[in-house]
């Protein structure tokens, strides 16, 4: 569909540009904000009093030092960008630059410094100071990044979503358009871990098929996040359950000393969040936000751009904070969402010209997830942190076909529910400025109920899944981060796994390298063990034998990966960074079909199987990846990336193919301009653009003449993945423009994905009533509209 080709889209977009130019009365006087936070030990979290914090791009410079607390505040600043140096004795000095303040909202800082390797009586200073982009977690070591906030909202395309940012990084594709799943470096998206705050939780996104790992929109919204973690490889120790990347998202945390708020419309949704102490002089705090589906809301109102098949979807998320004087800090957050799809079919026969025009499809997915930790500091150097969590996450399915006389026929049923309990707790003691342990435990109990009934290879109406019960899992792990000179840090751990459904266990060592051959370069080596288990649904599939009823793949073992990483890091500059990574991923105990077949569970992306599978499959990933990026300086940056690779699995027939995940190469371009306009240079306008080109899918030829002797799709299987779609090319467009008013920022954006309007081929497939091959393609021009005050 081409939104662009509706009335009512039209009158949209200019309903929300006259109302952008509503608030566009002009002031004399200067924007100001406040900018404040607080300053801590990276390893210990330990506040540091009297670290120095200022702004010296402005004349004269705005300086402070941090309180008793690590706290700090710089008041009166300008709006605008600005850079901000943190400087205390015995640390290494951090810069962040061109941080974005505007007049709606303060910025508000955690900084982690890291001690230096000496105990010296002066500011430790070195080239790679501006650590941009360097991941949060301090135990990692390479194929690792942080990912802003504010990168979230400016990539082009990105639309909000952490997981679209992360599209933009090397060895990071999509299969598709339309949904944010991750492919990491050629593994199937299902080998990605989610984390929110540091726990497991399902993948968080709305319309989420059943052992997916992606959707169509993120149900986290932009108000709620905090800068986030990304991992594509040999990943720390406390990260378990994961074969090919992990992404550990951050809520943060409302303002403690004002109230504020954002609201937002556009194409995608209407949300509200709000934020502030829960009384005045209270540290505590509270930040909240909900989300209503903006075309739900012009179809409730009568006005239908969709018609019947709107999708509908609503979430809500929030975390309140509570430090305490001698307890620790308590939190309690959560996030869920609801969505759905009701795909209705012509009631008129005569308009039915493919064979899936005749289908009812009603789809739901719901997703929720909560928790209350706990932070008590019990010394200087050390802290304990628990997290008790609860999830849970529901996939519904009802297919049917109509006969002629509208009546419908089940063709597919499915209703799967999870259910998970988790209670998991983290011990960290910085020793000295060398010596830093983590460990934990977690433990899991999973819940189930998972029905599934449709028709078989013969047309026969079955009894795919009928279980209902719980299992627990049991992971444990320990990592040691040791710096073994000035230039030389060790990263070393264990991972261990035990999974009572079957009794199945995975032990998994776990080491990274660092050494700083000069300022501003370093090259880096990792290596380590990890597994992740099937879908729980996939343990239960039933088959009839004979009269009996069995399960084929309950006692499947876990899926194990050993990865091998080489990078070096140059810094050009003190804002131009290149980056090289080379890798190998060895995959083996793969979930693969019985006897002579081309199945194999790395190219799965959602669903689950009802064949019988055996861990006797076997895969490689290897490649090459370059990064080269300007930071966000004087109003510009830009990010290359290239990523060439192969992926290939090799199931029971012995034969070693291309996964459907193996594109070969992707390349990415971005870039951005900022302008300052108006008095004083106080608004902003904002322009990105994004180049994406990379190999096309993979699929598997379809046997014509066979499919219609049988008047089914049939492949040629002995076939599998080898053909390729053309390549993939997409261009996107971001224009932007916030305006500072006293009190308040209103921000209007347009994104404009798939500018050229290219068709991607997405797939292809049978019909029945054609009885030919038809392709399905990606979505064309998408224009994303989105308007924004922050108050």
């Amino acid at each position: 569909m081409n939104l662009l080709q509706k009335p009512i889209v039209f009158r949209l977009l200019v309903f929300l540009f006259l109302l952008a130019g509503i608030p566009s009365f002009s002031v004399a006087q200067q924007l100001t904000q406040t900018i404040r936070g607080r300053i801590i030990d990276k390893e210990s979290q330990e506040p540091l009093p009297g670290a120095t914090v200022a702004i010296y791009n402005l004349s004269p410079a705005i300086g402070t030092t941090t309180d008793l607390d690590g706290n700090f505040r710089l008041e009166q600043v300008p709006v605008g960008r600005h850079t901000l140096r943190i400087s205390f004795v015995g640390y290494e000095e951090q810069v962040l630059p061109e941080l974005l303040l505007g007049s709606g909202k303060e910025i508000i800082l955690t900084i982690g410094l890291t001690e230096s390797f000496r105990s010296l009586k002066e500011v430790v200073v070195s080239a790679g100071q501006q650590a941009k982009g360097a991941p949060l977690n301090e135990m990692a070591t390479l194929s690792a990044r942080s990912i802003s906030v504010e990168e979230t909202k400016r990539y082009a395309a990105s639309i909000n979503d952490p997981a679209r940012a992360a599209l933009n990084y090397a060895g990071v594709s999509a299969s598709q358009d339309m949904g944010n799943e991750i492919i990491v470096r050629g593994n199937s998206p299902r080998g990605v871990l989610w984390r929110v705050e540091g726990v497991e939780v399902p993948n968080p996104s709305h319309f989420a098929e059943e052992g997916a790992a992606g959707g169509a929109v993120s149900i986290l919204s932009v108000n709620m996040l905090d800068n986030s973690d990304f991992y594509t490889g040999a990943f720390p120790s406390e990260y378990g359950n994961a074969l090919s990347g992990v992404f550990d998202i951050r809520l943060r945390n409302g303002n403690n000393e004002k109230r504020e708020y954002a609201f937002q419309a556009g194409v995608l949704g209407v949300d509200f969040a709000a934020e502030g102490p829960f009384k005045q002089g209270s540290k505590a705090s509270y930040l909240a936000n909900y989300r209503y589906s903006t075309l739900a809301l012009l179809n409730a109102a009568g006005i239908k751009i969709a018609g019947d098949a709107t999708p509908v979807f609503q979430d809500f998320s929030f975390k309140t904070r509570i430090p305490t004087a001698k307890t620790g800090i308590f939190s309690f957050w959560g996030l869920g969402g609801l969505s759905s799809q009701n795909l209705r079919a012509e009631r008129d026969a005569a308009k039915w010209e493919d064979y899936y025009d005749r289908f009812d499809d009603v789809y739901t997915a719901n997703m929720g997830a909560t928790g209350l930790t706990h932070m008590l500091f019990l010394g200087k150097d050390d802290y304990l942190e628990t997290t008790l969590s609860y999830a849970a996450k529901l996939t519904k399915v009802d297919f049917d076909s109509l006969s002629n006389s509208y009546e419908p026929f089940p063709i597919y049923r499915h209703r799967i529910t999870y259910n998970t309990t988790r209670l998991s707790t983290l011990y960290n003691r910085k020793f000295n400025n060398q010596h830093t342990l983590r460990s934990g435990i977690i433990l899991s109990q999973l819940g189930y109920d998972a029905s599934s009934e449709g028709q078989n290879d013969d047309y026969q109406f079955v009894r795919f899944i009928q279980q209902d019960g719980s299992t627990s899992m049991v992971q444990a792990y320990s990592q040691w981060k040791y710096r073994l000179s000035e230039k030389l840090t060790l990263n070393s751990g264990v991972h261990a796994t035990y999974f009572a459904l079957n009794g199945k266990s995975s032990l998994e060592p776990r080491v990274g390298l660092k050494w700083q051959l000069m300022p501003g370069r370093s090259l880096s080596a990792g290596a380590g063990l990890h597994s992740r288990h099937e879908a729980l649904s996939t343990y239960f599939t039933e088959q009839r034998v004979q009269d009996a009823v069995v399960q084929p793949n309950r006692n499947l073992g876990f899926t194990k990966a050993a990865h091998y990483v080489l990078a070096y890091d140059h810094l050009l500059r003190e804002d131009l960074r290149l980056k090289a990574e080379t890798y190998y991923q060895h995959l083996y105990n793969v979930p693969v079909g019985v006897g002579n077949s081309s199945f194999s569970s790395l190219n799965a992306s959602g669903g689950f199987t009802t064949d019988s599978l055996v861990n006797k499959g076997t895969g490689r990933n290897y490649g090459l990846e370059l990064t080269l990026e300007k930071f966000f300086t004087n109003n510009f940056y830009y990010l290359m990336t290239a990523s060439l690779y192969d992926s290939k699995y090799t199931a029971t027939d012995g034969i070693e193919r291309s996964t459907r995940f193996n594109g070969n190469y992707i390349t990415n371009f971005l870039a951005g301009k900022e302008f300052r306009v108006g008095k004083g240079g106080k608004n902003l306008i904002g322009t990105n653009i994004k180049l994406l080109w990379a190999g096309g899918n993979r699929y598997t030829p379809i046997d014509l003449e066979k499919s219609r002797a049988k008047g089914d799709v049939v492949y040629k299987e002995e076939q599998a993945y080898s053909a390729q779609a053309d390549a993939y090319f997409r261009s996107d467009i971001r224009v932007s423009f916030r305006k500072n008013n006293p009190k308040a920022s209103y921000i209007l954006s347009l994104d404009l994905q798939n500018v050229t309007n290219r068709q991607n081929m997405y797939a292809q497939y049978y019909d029945r009533t054609t009885k030919d091959i038809k392709t399905n393609y990606q979505m064309g021009l998408v224009p994303v509209l989105n308007y924004r005050i922050e108050f």
